[in-house]
């Protein structure tokens, strides 16, 4: 797992110089690595560009929870309203997480402006800033259920109280102490609906759920449907409880699933140990971690040897060995012995902070069908209105009939007329989808990187460390010069010792195990797609592949070379050919199994690569690979995706985290490998923690999921509400009851379909 991470972290450290290795002769790998000032897991397709979060502008962003947010169509109007304001640059208010990310100049100073704005939709709402620590208490939200789940109880005996005794008595009209009875349970149920209805109006909030339901409810007490007004509340206030708890429910398995970060650290100072607070700990304090206790903070393992769980994390289950020198991150468990780290990150930076910021970033970057659903819902409650007005009035006045049946119908048609099912199904459902991803060690960047993932069409691949296992050693050393296998590989080494791509390390290791020393060249020149030429002891030096020594006018007989699988790495001392080391990889044994669930999603599926012909075709036909390109230099290989894009349709693109910025910028989908990698969480659309190919098909299945159930969300509460509208209208069958269902009975319908992915993501996601 270090070695993965070590391996992305020199990628993406930023390096200055420009380093692009493509010079062996490639039998088995993709070596074109490109060290400059660009992260290597870059992406910048426009489409997964146009998020709502302003990440490349200059001025701050501060992310603050949001408290007795209740109301996921307020959270709309409000991040509305909050965004008109000029000075603002930006704001996103996710509904999910509870939480606002302002981008603006001095965000402290405009909160209490803000929060005006925000109370003139929800009276309650109050704003406080984030912190990494962990909320400590939930209880006032709970007791907010609790008053909630009191009166609807309060309220429901009364009211079958009522229809009891006036069953039994055979009455038909109903007698003033019934009436003053349901009076009590309406209060009891619909008071604070009714007061926050008036508060709103003096606001200028008319065409909200409190104004709607206020109207409809006194409606049918004008007309003496006195059981239909208080039944008619109740069964609201039962919907939203509802939604409350499955919203909340969502929100806990999926954030507790992700927050890992704990509250205080057993700090060791001169023999004594000590808890400090998780946020206090430095870097270079040491940490003592007991069996069964959960990796605080990133950092490397000074004392001890034990096995760590890193499940959580990556999603793998096999747990990884570690000891004295090991590098290990926060989240992981262990297992079984006392370990002591010293700490590398302070908590903000350590892989629990990022990998929860990650899923919180991913809830608040929208997709498209969010941003419309948004837009939509802002004219979807004027139009049902108009039309409860002109069935109220116009209707009956051309007809002739019974003006309370079209009342009663306009009146059924306000019940339903709040957008809040359509406005939260969205946004849970891609939640959802992100939360569940994100504990098998899958991480989205945002909605719209699912969104794009869903309709992708073609896979291309890199190959060393995405498909293959990118461990490469020296296999054997074949002189045909003046030069001992020795003094091979002290030349060798001397040029490959600047590069951190594994066949360069693969070299230096050897040279190491064979105790030699590794001298520092007196010039390196990187010559691109060849090789390196340097001058090592006042010689001259050519380390790449045939092209490079053939460009130099090196005589070579390649004849006794390998036809096989390895990578051969040529060498020439004085322009005379000196011989050529042999250096395999091997596939990863998930990566046949992989390509086959690909193509079987009906994929595309394509490797880019570096190696000659004879190598990537082998690569290709053991792993069930449709398309190969080989022998490509780093620039090449946009070309190819832009064919394959042409010909198949939008492309993901996935690499090991080296140097395929130019790939993965031209990529519909850019994704990357790599255990723990810190720049490629930031950058990549799409990161593959466990490093695993599994997870390519994985991502797929589980954006597929999660807009299809976002999308069937919306036309199941669309069709829901027209189909009532329609016989409403028509005359067939007008019924609150049916109005309710049709806004808070498929509001929950919608969330537990939404939640229903997690459970999926469960059983399904490997």
């Amino acid at each position: 797992m270090e070695d993965r991470l070590n391996e992305c972290k020199a990628c993406c450290g930023g390096h200055s110089h420009e380093h692009e290795h493509n010079h062996h002769n490639h039998h088995n790998h993709d070596h074109s690595h490109s060290h400059d000032h660009s992260c290597c897991c870059s992406h910048d397709t426009e489409a997964i560009r146009n998020t709502d979060i302003s990440e490349n502008s200059s001025i701050p962003t501060k992310v603050y929870t949001i408290e007795n947010l209740d109301c996921a169509n307020c959270a709309a109007k409000m991040e509305e309203k909050i965004r008109a304001m000029s000075e603002v640059e930006n704001a996103v208010i996710t509904f999910a997480t509870k939480e606002l990310r302002l981008t603006a100049e001095n965000a402290d100073e405009l909160m209490p402006k803000i929060t005006s704005l925000c109370r003139q939709i929800e009276d309650e709402v109050t704003f406080v800033e984030k912190t990494s620590k962990k909320k400590a208490s939930i209880q006032e939200e709970d007791d907010d259920s609790k008053k909630d789940l009191i009166a609807i109880i309060i309220g429901a005996v009364l009211f079958v109280g009522v229809e009891i005794f006036h069953e039994v008595s055979g009455v038909e009209a109903f007698p003033l102490p019934l009436i003053v009875i349901l009076v009590a349970a309406y209060i009891v149920l619909g008071g604070e609906i009714v007061i926050g209805a008036v508060k709103n109006i003096f606001k200028g909030q008319i065409f909200d759920e409190n104004f709607l339901m206020s109207i409809a409810t006194l409606g049918a007490f004008a007309i003496k449907e006195y059981p239909e007004a208080v039944g008619v509340m109740l069964f609201f206030r039962i919907g939203e409880y509802f939604e409350h708890v499955a919203v909340k429910k969502s929100r806990s398995q999926i954030m507790e699933a992700v927050d890992l970060r704990p509250e205080t650290v057993q700090i060791e100072k001169n023999g004594e140990t000590f808890v400090v607070d998780a946020e206090d700990a430095a870097v270079g304090d040491i940490v003592v971690v007991r069996p069964g206790d959960r990796i605080p903070l990133d950092g490397i393992v000074v004392d001890g040897i034990s096995r760590i769980d890193t499940s959580a994390v990556t999603g793998e289950s096999v747990p990884v060995k570690v000891e004295k020198g090991s590098s290990v991150i926060s989240g992981c468990v262990n297992t079984s012995g006392l370990i002591k780290i010293e700490v590398q990150k302070v908590l903000s930076d350590s892989m629990v902070s990022r990998i929860l910021d990650s899923v919180e970033n991913a809830a608040a970057n929208k997709p498209k069908i969010d941003s419309f659903i948004t837009r939509f819902a802002r004219i979807y409650t004027p139009i049902v209105v108009f039309i409860a007005l002109i069935t109220a009035f116009v209707i009956p006045f051309i007809t002739g009939q019974d003006y309370y049946k079209w009342i009663y119908t306009a009146l059924s048609f306000l019940v339903m007329s709040c957008p809040c099912a359509l406005v939260l199904s969205v946004p849970l459902a891609f939640f959802c989808g992100i939360g569940a991803s994100s504990k098998k060690g899958i991480l989205f960047k945002g909605g719209l990187s699912v969104e794009a993932l869903a309709n992708v069409k073609a896979v291309v691949m890199d190959k060393t460390g995405t498909i293959t296992k990118g461990n490469f050693v020296v296999q054997s050393i074949e002189n045909k010069g003046d030069l001992s296998k020795e003094e091979m590989l002290y030349y060798l080494a001397a040029c490959e010792s600047a590069s951190s791509h594994p066949i360069a390390v693969s070299i230096v290791e050897e040279a190491n195990k064979r105790n030699i020393e590794i001298k520092k060249a007196d010039s390196i020149e990187e010559i691109s797609g060849k090789g390196i030429k340097a001058v090592i002891d006042g010689k001259n030096v050519l380390c790449g592949n045939k092209k490079l020594l053939e460009s130099f006018g090196v005589d070579i007989n390649t004849e006794d070379m390998s036809e096989n699988s390895s990578t051969e790495v040529l060498l020439a001392v004085d322009d005379k050919y000196m011989g050529y080391v042999t250096i395999s990889d091997t596939i990863k044994a998930e990566s046949k199994n992989a390509i086959s669930n690909i193509k079987k999603q009906g994929i595309l599926t394509a490797m880019l690569t570096g190696d000659t012909k004879l190598s990537a075709e082998k690569t290709a036909s053991e792993t069930g690979i449709e398309e190969v390109y080989s022998m490509l230099l780093p620039q090449d290989k946009l070309d190819i995706l832009k064919k394959i894009r042409s010909k198949a349709g939008s492309v993901m693109f996935v690499g090991d985290g080296i140097n395929d910025a130019p790939v993965l910028a031209g990529a519909d989908v850019g994704a990357a490998m790599g255990s723990g990698a810190d720049a490629a969480i930031e950058a990549a659309d799409v990161v593959f923690m466990n490093s695993n190919m599994d997870a390519i098909p994985a991502s797929i299945a589980v954006a597929k999921k999660t807009v299809s159930v976002a999308m069937q969300n919306v036309v199941f509460a669309l069709a829901v509400k027209i189909a009532v509208m329609i016989l409403g209208i028509t005359g067939i069958y007008s019924n609150m009851w049916l109005a309710v269902f049709a806004d808070t009975g498929v509001a929950l319908i919608c969330i537990l379909n939404s939640v229903k992915i997690i459970y999926w993501g469960n059983r399904n996601i490997k």
